[in-house]
This record gives structure tokens, sequence and C-alpha cells, in this order.
């Protein structure tokens, strides 16, 4: 075999060598991006979860204060009005105003998990285009020193 056919074949293999590497790149790379933005999504569901189970635990610890006022209020031979009645209201209204908090905070959590979800997503679609034309260039260089070398 002549020279320049085995270097024509040579450049042709190593063309279709790097294309195929750049495709398998790519791919790796969305399943990567794919991967990383499933984790943020169970990300988001572990924050509601959490956000949940604290604003249990204020609702349990505002049940718990409420009780001791009641009985407080009750040993001191009071009726359940005026300032302690007050009182009592404040403490509701209190628990509400935190756990609307805890909520807000939860959504905004879970808005920013699954924002970076889709941020990871379309950097792995840009990451996965860039490798393929990158391949396609490939298979195209060697092409052309192919041709080139043919003749």
């Amino acid at each position: 075999m002549e020279p320049t056919t085995m270097a024509a074949l040579a450049a042709g293999g190593s063309g279709f060598l790097g294309f195929k590497g750049n495709m398998a790149a790519a791919k790796a790379a969305r399943q990567v991006a794919e991967y990383n933005a499933q984790v943020k999504e169970q990300e988001a569901i572990l924050l509601a979860r959490a956000k949940v189970d604290e604003e249990r635990q204020l609702r349990v610890q505002s049940e718990r204060i409420v009780g001791q006022q009641r009985a407080a209020t009750a040993a001191s031979g009071i009726t359940m009005s005026g300032s302690p009645l007050q009182a009592l209201a404040d403490t509701y209204f209190a628990t509400e105003k935190d756990a609307l908090r805890i909520q807000y905070a939860s959504e905004v959590e879970q808005t920013r998990a699954l924002a970076d979800a889709n941020l990871t997503r379309a950097e792995g679609k840009a990451r996965s285009s860039a490798m393929k034309t990158q391949a396609y260039a490939s298979l195209l260089e060697s092409g052309s020193r192919t041709a080139t070398l043919m003749g």
C-alpha cells in the first residue's frame, strides 16, 4: 500500500474515532446533567418535607404554650377574657405568622432548587451541543485531510 493511501486512511480513521469520541462525550454530558438535575429535584422534595416538619413542630410547640397559658389562667381563678384572652389570641396569631414564614421559605427554597435543576439541564444541553459540533468539525476536518492526501 502506498504511503499516501496509508496516510489518507489514517487521517480518515482518526477523524472517525474523534467523531465517535466527541459524540460519546456529548451523550455523557447530557446524562451527567440529567442526573445532577434529578438530584436538585430530589433536593427540592426534601426541602419541602423538612419545612412541613418544621411547621408541624412549630404548631405542636404552640399548642403546648397555649395549654400552659390556659392552665396558668385557670389556676389563678381568672376567667378567659380581657388580657388572658388577648395573650392567647396573640399566641395563635404569632403561630400562624411563623407558619406562613416557614411556608414562604419553603417555596423559595423549592423554587431555587428547581431553577438549579433547569439550569443544570440547559448547561448539559449546551455542552452536549458544543461537543456534537466539535464531533462534526472533526469529521469534516479529517475528510478534508483525506481528500487532500488522496489527491
